[in-house]
């Protein structure tokens, strides 16, 4: 049983393919109070999923290990991706991603419920610097810390393909920046500020790779679709700006 934050940055370290780092941070247990929220929740289950056999582990990304695009938000959600095992599924910050990727063409399904749901992602992977769903979904920076090696990995691994990343709220974008300077990008000092329709170009520290676009974006919490805060047509656009930067296609709204 692995208890301590050493965990994260030997195991990431040692991980070769994207399929490996996934396999050995679902046995991450570096965050006490993370395993014990995620494991009682998995437990005692809400109502509406008492059927369901939750997840309870820490939450990989998905999507191909060739991806260009690469979406990252804060962390799983302890009834959605803690129950069913892929990051923004069964949740409803969810339901908008999904649907509008699919209709840009970059998701085989305009809806994601579970890990074996038949969704493909096209030139995308979706992400998170924290993968284990938090209480209050908030995770401490401590806790953000400890994580990082897995995600710093992860885009280590990244690096020969992903050419633009869309960072959902401020706390993945603060969490992402540093991540993404330990895999070998040059980012600013001070740190390029958040805001929805921010962008900025990372330049790789070896020049071995091609720079990375980092784009801002509010994040797509049920509070801020309810509110109008982001609307569908605000994460479209930057979602669609960020797929052609990568080189991606993307079909035109209400194309086909």
């Amino acid at each position: 049983m692995f208890s301590t934050s050493n965990y994260p940055v030997s195991a990431a370290a040692e991980a070769r393919t994207l399929t490996d780092l996934d396999t050995r941070l679902v046995d991450c247990r570096a965050c006490p109070r993370l395993v014990a929220w995620r494991e009682e929740t998995a437990v005692a289950k809400r109502a509406a999923f008492r059927d369901w056999e939750y997840w309870g582990r820490p939450v990989p990304g998905f999507g191909p290990s060739d991806a260009a695009l690469v979406i990252t938000g804060l962390a799983p959600a302890a009834h959605g991706a803690n129950r069913t095992g892929r990051m923004f599924t069964g949740d409803p910050s969810g339901d908008l991603l999904f649907a509008t990727l699919h209709e840009l063409n970059l998701a085989s399904l305009p809806t994601a419920t579970h890990r074996d749901d038949g969704l493909e992602l096209h030139g995308v992977r979706v992400t998170a610097p924290v993968h284990c769903a938090p209480p209050a979904n908030l995770p401490t920076t401590g806790e953000r810390d400890t994580c990082r090696p897995w995600s710093a990995r992860e885009w280590e691994l990244l690096r020969p393909t992903a050419r633009s990343v869309v960072v959902l709220g401020g706390f993945g974008w603060q969490a992402t920046l540093p991540a993404l300077r330990q895999a070998g990008w040059n980012v600013p000092r001070p740190r390029p500020a958040f805001g929805h329709g921010a962008r900025t170009t990372l330049e790789p520290t070896d020049g071995a790779t091609a720079a990375l676009s980092v784009f801002g974006c509010y994040h797509v919490s049920r509070r801020n679709v309810s509110t109008g805060r982001l609307t569908p047509a605000m994460l479209r656009e930057v979602l669609a700006e960020a797929a052609r930067t990568a080189g991606l296609p993307v079909a035109r709204p209400g194309a086909g």
